[in-house]
Order: structure tokens, then sequence, then C-alpha cells
């Protein structure tokens, strides 16, 4: 068991280098082996089911698949070897999918042992690098090895080479309703807009404010901005529209902002009331402010 925790620990570079995993021969029937390096044909690979990336973009797969056509293919896929002649992808899911698209019948492949901590780890920290899975994935990733493989988030951390309050904010992604969930997934919030919605503790209010981005295509900034004034306990009602500044006091703001050089705030009230704040610092700034207005 201690040997197993230490090779986890060494993260990706130092499993695919480690001696322990890389034994280079042919068996007695000439078949490759653990270590080598083969043309290996497709249909004797089979997916990962670790992999933590769900979904493929359509268009880069497809240009994947045209440049293997073209060009074959340059950086082999890494597989461990599940028995005789029978092999799982490590790495490489996506060059596997556009091999097949290709009409490829075998690929280059790198084969390794790998037991099921490594596979998760190793899936996980290679995508995590290439930056290819987006933020819902990753916190799910990070959740898995944390439950999975009893890491600590502080260990996570240092396995993924992210500080610990970034590994903190994605896994408090999974805490959100679904419908936001799937808005990250999707790609119709961004990781702002989702950690500025983590902060509000009533979901209808955080599903309330999700269809308003949607509607009104808020910024991060107005998503925080609507968040601050957000009494804490009290719903927002769908109606209920002084969270959310139009568009021509967001630009008076913005040019006040500019014009004073100093942050100015405008709230608008469902009755059509409103208050202009222009913080100031110390009797100069007050001072210099007033000149300018």
């Amino acid at each position: 068991m201690q040997g197993k925790k230490k090779v986890l620990g060494r993260g990706l570079s130092a499993i695919l280098e480690s001696p322990e995993t890389d034994i280079t021969s042919r068996d007695i029937s000439g078949e490759y082996v653990v270590g080598a390096i083969a043309h290996v044909p497709i249909e004797k690979i089979e997916s990962n089911p670790f992999q933590p990336r769900t979904q493929f973009n359509e268009e880069e797969l497809a240009e994947l698949t045209l440049s293997i056509q073209q060009q074959g293919i340059i950086q082999p896929i890494t597989v461990r070897k599940l028995g005789y002649d029978k092999y799982q992808v490590i790495s490489g899911e996506r060059r596997l999918k556009a091999a097949k698209l290709a009409g490829l019948t075998e690929i280059p492949t790198f084969i390794r042992v790998a037991n099921d901590e490594q596979m998760l780890e190793l899936a996980l920290v290679e995508n995590i690098q290439r930056e290819e899975l987006n933020p819902l994935e990753i916190a799910i990733s990070f959740q898995r090895l944390i439950d999975e493989c009893n890491l600590k988030q502080e260990e996570l951390s240092q396995k993924v080479g992210k500080d610990r309050s970034t590994v903190a904010n994605y896994i408090r992604l999974l805490k959100l309703p679904t419908e936001i969930q799937i808005a990250i997934r999707d790609k119709k919030i961004s990781m702002g807009h989702a950690r500025a919605l983590i902060t509000i503790e009533d979901v209808k209010t955080q599903l309330v404010i999700l269809h308003r981005i949607f509607e009104r295509k808020l910024s991060v900034r107005q998503v925080e901005d609507i968040v601050r004034n957000i009494t804490p306990g009290k719903h927002l009602s769908p109606r209920h529209e002084s969270l959310v500044l139009p568009v021509k006091f967001e630009m008076i703001r913005d040019s006040l902002s500019k014009k004073l050089n100093t942050r100015v705030d405008v709230k608008v009230h469902a009755k059509g009331d409103g208050t202009i704040i222009i913080p100031f610092r110390s009797d100069e700034e007050f001072d210099r402010i007033i000149t300018k207005l």
C-alpha cells in the first residue's frame, strides 16, 4: 500500500517515467507488452472510464481528424495493458476519437501500467494541464480525487499545481443548483458569474439572477453588484428590478466615474427613485470631487 501511495503522489510525469511502470519488451508470442511503443489496432483499445472530460468540441475534433488524415498522428496516445491484447486509454482520448473518425485501423501507442487511482490522476492532470476541461468537469474531477484517493484539498492543490483557494472555488460549484451547473457546463455563464452566485444562500434568488444574466447578458461586475445589494435572508422576487441597473444608468455611472477619477455607485429602486454614491477617503479628495462637479 505504501508503494502505491508513493507513486500516486509523484504526479503524471513521475508515474510515466517510473521504472515501476516501464518494462519494455515483447512476450514470447511477439505481442507488445508493458513499456513498448507500438501501433495497436484501434478496436483493441477501450475508452478510459475515469476520463473527466465528458464533452468534446466538435469543431476542434473535426480539425484534428482532418490533420490526422493528412499528416497522421504525431503524438502517440498512452494506454495501460488490461490483459492479452487488450488495452485502455490513460491519456489521448481525443486523439483516439479523431483517429476513429479519420478511418485509422491502428494508432501509435505508448503502453504503461497504472492502477485505478493512477488512471484517475493521470487523466485528470493531463487534461487540466492542457486546459481542455470546463469548470464543472474540473470540479467533479477534483471531488473524485478527494473522495476516491483520500486526498485533502492542500494535497490536491499541490498535485494539480493550483492554489488551494482555486481548488476550493471549483469544488464549491458542485453546491450550485443543477440549472446553474448546466449553464456552466454549456458555457452560458462564466466562472466569474458562478462564483458570484455561490455567495447567495437562497436557491430561488440564485435562479432569478441566472435568468437575469441570460435575459440581459449581464457582465460579471453587474452580477457582483446585484449580489452585494441583496439583504441576507431576503428572497429576490422575479419581478424585483431594483438590483438590475438599466443601461442608461450604467452609462451615466461610468461617465461620472471617469470624469471624477473615482468609483461611483448608482442604485435605482423599483419605484423609480434611487441614489448616486460617490465615496471619498479624505478632505482633500472630497474637495477635489466637489471642484470637478
